[in-house]
């Protein structure tokens, strides 16, 4: 997949298969989209070309409000990239292009700059100033245009609820086993491992503190999860903590986690965390002792949890 931060350096194709969007978490709804520019793009001699945006919409639109997005620019390019799409366009979003007009947007990008001859957008989609374009003002000018365009029905890509709305209120609520079937994948957090104030360590249960990549990337409800890890590209089974530790006094929320059988220095390492199962919500212990002996039946019910799963697969 060639990848290219703006309009700019795109050279004009013969046959572009179009999609566009925000495609926040790449969930199936948005993966029908993909599947479906594919099919078009292979039928025609064509190719696939996506266009998404960063910062997302609402991040320069609505700046006030708390943004939480699904995945990150890079999550966003590697599921793309897998999903077999032949170009993605990353237009850097501004209120000045929020400012262009639906016809200069078609004309003067789609058409012209691109070589759209299919378009493929969602039932919902709308597109320039106000989100004044859409399928029904698409249609009616498709021979103006110069291409057609297609518009999947709501029922093929919300058969199942499916929206970033829906997972992301899914995943505030720790409910992560929930949105596997929605996004087609483990719900993941990417970052660095940060120095914490190693307390794990003393109760024979050391963590890699995390921090993510990007401020607006969700963060999974406060709670107890069983996790896998990939550090140095291998795969560990871990657990992790998301909260703000209130048998020891804690007030700032940490996310960390502990991986089973690992004990390399991985400080300033790049970490992924992939979330399976929700295990416990974050208690109040009165003593460590409690703590330990919670924290011990977490890697049990972990553990059970990723043999139970061995065998189903």
């Amino acid at each position: 997949m060639k990848l290219y931060k703006g309009t700019d350096e795109f050279q004009k194709l013969p046959f572009a298969v179009v999609t566009g969007g925000t495609f926040d978490g790449v969930h199936k709804g948005h993966q029908k989209i993909l599947r479906r520019l594919n099919t078009i793009a292979q039928q025609e001699h064509g190719e696939s070309v996506v266009i998404t945006y960063w910062p997302v919409p609402r991040m320069v639109l609505k700046p006030d409000d708390d943004i939480q997005i699904l995945t990150t620019p890079e999550e966003k390019i590697q599921l793309i990239e897998d999903a077999g799409i032949d170009h993605l366009i990353m237009i850097p979003f501004s209120k000045e292009f929020a400012a262009i007009s639906s016809y200069d947007f078609v004309r003067g990008i789609l058409a012209d700059k691109i070589g759209t001859k299919k378009l493929v957008i969602g039932y919902d989609h709308r597109f320039g100033k106000n989100r004044e374009g859409g399928f029904e003002y698409l249609k009616a000018n498709e021979s103006a245009f110069g291409f057609e365009v297609e518009e999947i029905p709501r029922e093929d890509i919300n058969n199942n609820t499916i929206s970033s709305t829906f997972i992301r209120e899914s995943i505030l609520k720790g409910d992560v086993a929930n949105v596997v079937p929605y996004l087609g994948r483990n719900y993941s957090i990417s970052g660095k491992v940060v120095h914490g104030n190693k307390l794990g360590r003393t109760i024979g249960y050391p963590t890699a503190n995390v921090v993510t990549n990007y401020p607006e990337k969700l963060i999974p409800g406060n709670g107890i999860y069983a996790v896998k890890v990939k550090v140095k590209n291998n795969v560990h089974d871990g657990m992790m903590s998301i909260g703000i530790r209130p048998t020891v006094g804690g007030t700032k929320r940490t996310v960390e986690v502990n991986i089973f059988d690992f004990n390399e220095d991985i400080y300033g390492e790049a970490i992924e965390v992939y979330f399976y199962e929700y295990l416990r919500p974050e208690l109040k212990f009165d003593s460590l002792e409690e703590l330990v002996k919670a924290i011990d039946q977490d890697k049990e019910n972990t553990l059970k949890y990723f043999n139970k799963f061995s065998h189903t697969n």
